[in-house]
């Protein structure tokens, strides 16, 4: 999923959540057949702001495991490399660490 699209489920999520708020505080001032209307129409919505919470949670697995994939395959073709790349990240690390 790209960045943009997860912005974009992320501000629909808002909207919903905040709607479906808002119907619940109208909810609790009416009465009878309005008031069950309006809860149904907030549950509904809550309802599909979990689908796309799940939605966005499902791409970002795959992403992550394409991701672990890729690096797995980068450290077997190229394991002295992999070392290096660990052994410079760990010694500026370390570096960081000590000027504290």
């Amino acid at each position: 999923m790209q960045p943009t699209s997860i912005k974009t489920v992320r501000n629909d999520m808002h909207s919903l959540v905040r709607d479906a708020k808002e119907l619940f505080r109208e909810a609790t001032s009416a009465t009878g057949d309005r008031a069950d209307e309006l809860i149904a129409k907030g549950l509904t919505m809550l309802d599909t702001a979990v689908a796309k919470a799940q939605d966005v949670q499902v791409a970002a697995v795959e992403t992550g495991k394409e991701v672990v994939k890729t690096t797995d395959e980068y450290v077997r073709e190229n394991p002295w490399k992999a070392v290096a790349v660990s052994a410079g990240v760990g010694l500026l690390v370390g570096m960081l660490i000590a000027r504290k």
